[in-house]
């Protein structure tokens, strides 16, 4: 594990582990020290009687991370573990050096089970085969009690009012092919962030991380390494 360098720390979406996240977490580990732990009541942690808030899933994260003896750390966070990480930034900024979005939902268009299940099942024949016993796993683990009230804080999180809120160097990631996060919220979302870029990564789904690791980690490193004040472009796109 690299020493002295910036600490990376993945958060995984709704439901899921961070299984999905090892793809980037390796690539990423090239160069920095990565995290990638699995929140309470997900993967392979501890399994509380009563599903957490989305507060309590930010202020879990904010003390693991407190407990590792970092100062600072860039957050990446997929789907909902982009919701967390906002809100994290909103309440404990002192502890984000940078953050990236990679398919940060929810999409203020969409906020409805209808709307969001329908463009998951659009996303599930865009994304690699392997992700499925993946998915299909961490779902068992954490039990259809657990996604459903999860899901239900996705939904009720007003992320666009926390995002003029974020001042900390925030790169949102899109892949091009992602039904559950369009272009146009990723553009919004971004917009609405003060120091916010823009990044897409053609023929990506909605799980980039686990489908295109080496074009994320990519994008990641350019953000991480270049000084925000200098950075010379909004909107990139990897090949």
């Amino acid at each position: 594990m690299p020493r002295g360098r910036l600490p990376v720390v993945l958060v995984h979406g709704i439901g899921v582990s961070s299984s999905y996240l090892i793809p980037t977490a390796e690539q990423l580990a090239r160069w920095y020290p990565v995290l990638a732990p699995d929140l309470p009541g997900f993967g392979e942690s501890d399994k509380p009687e009563e599903s957490l808030s989305l507060h309590d899933l930010a202020d879990i994260l904010w003390a693991f991370v407190k407990q590792m003896d970092f100062e600072r750390a860039a957050f990446i966070g997929n789907s909902f573990g982009c919701q967390i990480i906002t809100d994290l930034i909103v309440r404990h900024a002192e502890m984000v050096e940078r953050a990236v979005f990679l398919a940060p939902t929810i999409d203020p268009a969409a906020r409805t089970w209808k709307q969001q299940i329908g463009r998951l099942f659009l996303d599930a024949v865009r994304e690699p085969l392997s992700l499925f016993p993946l998915v299909v796993h961490d779902y068992s683990r954490c039990g259809f009690r657990r996604l459903r009230a999860t899901f239900e804080e996705a939904l009720g999180d007003v992320v666009e009012s926390k995002l003029p809120n974020v001042a900390t160097p925030t790169l949102v990631v899109h892949g091009s092919r992602d039904p559950i996060v369009p272009r146009r919220w990723a553009r919004e979302a971004a917009d609405l962030l003060p120091c916010g870029w823009l990044s897409q990564i053609p023929g990506a789904a909605h799980a980039a991380n686990y489908s295109h690791p080496r074009e994320v980690a990519s994008i990641v490193r350019e953000f991480l390494e270049t000084p925000w004040a200098a950075t010379p472009h909004r909107s990139t796109s990897a090949a």
